[in-house]
């Protein structure tokens, strides 16, 4: 039997104010005090913060798990209501006659736990009526998954026709191969590897420090006061940014020689910094910083072999059908560790490799790419 789960009427409250909210539909999954955490810490109630797209079929075998990287949401694609058609993270890919064609797949995305997009996270406000802040306690890539698994009970899920994620959301599909072993069919993962890199987890951990020591960040509990470590988490995203992209394609969009003879500081700085600090800024009015801490720190734990005999073995047990795709340029997650993790996966089919210029980002970017990848993966190709 699922568990008790109610749809709630939840707002808006961790997001900004006048964001629309597309087809967001709420439901608890666990109870106060029902979910416990890695740690030990007890958390709830947890709301899933979800949207879908198509219809699921009478023998409900057509779901299709979609799963966000860091700082996206639950809005993969415009919502098919005509009343909001606001273009999504992976607009173009999901919908009637598209990759992830909606006409054959009932599409679900959830906003993960510990995000700031309407799941419960840093945020959302506590049983005793406030926000949690720096009370929330630090979350895994398997407690994530853990309220997944029982969203997807609730939604009468039982099995996934596949699931499919790219970086943090290719994390997230590699513990449901990996936890749920009989609960997917196929799963698709994005340029993602099987644990964090020593680098990935520097990076990481350079941006939560940037946020914490903006003198704004009140020990984690900014919530309600005049200002918040908005500087720090633009540099946090600066730094990201950076590590997103290829050096080429910087090179060429900001180098020297696309200044034509000019002043590379025309307006006071380089025209890679009013790049950064643009991403910065955009990102500091969208995002919850504790949010981006919680889940980079979460990142930083991902290691699918931990405490199951080293990854050989925890991949060892996947049952699903899977592809592994990489990005040529991508200097975050390169193309050895897709690489490394298409070897250890059963069947020991090769990385699938999409090249762009553009670096990690091209999971997002390379629509046509990814597309045809994931269209083969889900017809069995």
């Amino acid at each position: 039997m699922p568990p008790r789960v109610t749809e709630t009427t939840q707002t808006a409250q961790a997001w900004e104010s006048g964001d629309p909210s597309d087809g967001r539909r709420f439901l608890r999954a666990f109870d106060e005090g029902e979910f416990v955490t890695e740690s030990g810490i007890a958390l709830g109630p947890v709301d899933v913060a979800f949207e879908t797209w198509g219809r699921l079929d009478p023998s409900g075998g057509n779901a299709v798990l979609v799963l966000h990287a860091l700082t996206g949401d639950s809005h993969a694609a415009a919502s098919e209501s005509e009343q909001d058609r606001t273009a999504g993270w992976w607009e173009g890919l999901i919908g009637p006659g598209a990759a992830i064609d909606t006409n054959r797949w009932f599409v679900v995305c959830p906003n993960v736990l510990g995000g700031c997009r309407g799941t419960t996270g840093p945020s959302s406000i506590a049983p005793d009526g406030r926000p949690y802040g720096s009370r929330f306690p630090s979350i895994t890539v398997r407690d994530q998954v853990a309220v997944e698994r029982r969203f997807a009970q609730a939604m009468g899920i039982d099995t996934w026709a596949a699931v499919i994620g790219g970086s943090m959301g290719g994390m997230r599909a590699l513990e449901w191969a990996v936890s749920h072993p009989s609960r997917l069919e196929r799963a698709v993962f994005l340029a993602v590897g099987a644990a964090a890199s020593a680098e990935q987890i520097a990076l990481c951990a350079l941006q939560s420090r940037a946020i914490r020591l903006d003198p704004n960040f009140a020990g984690g509990d900014y919530y309600g006061l005049r200002e918040g470590p908005w500087e720090g988490m633009a540099i946090a995203r600066g730094i990201g940014q950076l590590s997103y992209r290829s050096a080429e394609e910087m090179e060429r969009r900001f180098g020297r020689s696309n200044q034509a003879g000019e002043d590379p500081m025309a307006g006071g700085r380089y025209a890679i910094e009013s790049y950064l600090h643009h991403h910065g800024a955009k990102l500091a009015r969208r995002f919850d910083p504790n949010s981006y801490i919680g889940l980079s720190t979460a990142m930083n734990h991902h290691d699918v072999g931990r405490g199951r005999g080293g990854i050989r073995a925890a991949l060892s047990t996947v049952e699903a059908e899977t592809t592994v795709v990489g990005i040529s340029s991508d200097r975050l997650y390169p193309l050895a560790q897709q690489n490394q993790l298409a070897a250890l996966l059963p069947g020991g089919r090769p990385a699938r490799v999409i090249e762009s210029e553009v670096g990690h980002d091209g999971f997002l970017v390379e629509l046509d790419g990814v597309g045809s990848v994931i269209s083969e993966a889900l017809l069995g190709h």
